[in-house]
């Protein structure tokens, strides 16, 4: 007697005997509900993370004012101020020459680097590489202020002079918060004012 053999698709067949279908779903009897407990659960989507916008990120950053000792009410806002042609785009924080200039913001020591304009000055990039800190006129820098090393919010990054074209006999540190646009060029971010973020009356602030 000739044997035939056993094809796939009745070897799949054989191997699946021993499972029991599954009952057809009951069809639910005209007006009437089927009880909560028994429909199937809706599956939960979850909402994509959204990132906070500049506001929102720099009020929970919590800015720590730049120069030591200095309150908020001792701050001037002088983002606006006519500099020539040129607006200032920037706060002028007075201090005794010497005084400790301090980081607001922990971050990378992006440029430590000398300019007519600036003097001694520092840039510190933040560990989100969103925002550019920028700390101008230092009399001196810190022993460890090192380009490449990363400093804690509150780190001593050099002291209040007047290197650059300050008047000489008005130290101060000249600070700046841009908007890093992420292309390498430290000294060309978007200017924001930080006046509302270091003296926390950011209420209303765009």
């Amino acid at each position: 007697m000739k044997r035939h053999r056993a094809g796939p698709a009745l070897l799949l067949l054989g191997a699946c005997r021993g499972l029991q279908p599954l009952p057809p779903p009951e069809a639910p009897v005209p007006g009437r509900e089927i009880p909560v407990e028994a429909r199937a659960p809706e599956r939960e989507t979850a909402a994509p993370a959204r990132l906070p916008d500049d506001h929102e990120a720099l009020v929970a950053r919590a800015l720590l004012i730049p120069v030591q000792g200095v309150r908020p009410d001792q701050l001037r806002d002088s983002f606006t101020a006519s500099r020539g042609e040129r607006v200032h785009a920037a706060l002028d924080i007075m201090a005794p020459r010497g005084t400790p200039v301090l980081a607001a913001d922990g971050g990378l020591l992006w440029k430590v680097r000398s300019n007519a304009l600036g003097g001694l000055t520092v840039y510190v990039l933040d560990d989100e590489q969103r925002f550019v800190y920028y700390y101008a006129h230092l009399d001196r820098y810190a022993d460890d202020t090192k380009e490449g090393r990363r400093v804690t919010k509150g780190a001593v990054l050099g002291y209040v002079g007047t290197t650059g074209n300050a008047p000489p006999n008005t130290p101060h540190l000249h600070f700046q918060l841009m908007k890093y646009r992420g292309d390498g060029r430290w000294w060309d971010g978007e200017p924001i004012n930080p006046y509302p973020y270091l003296t926390g009356t950011t209420r209303g602030t765009p």
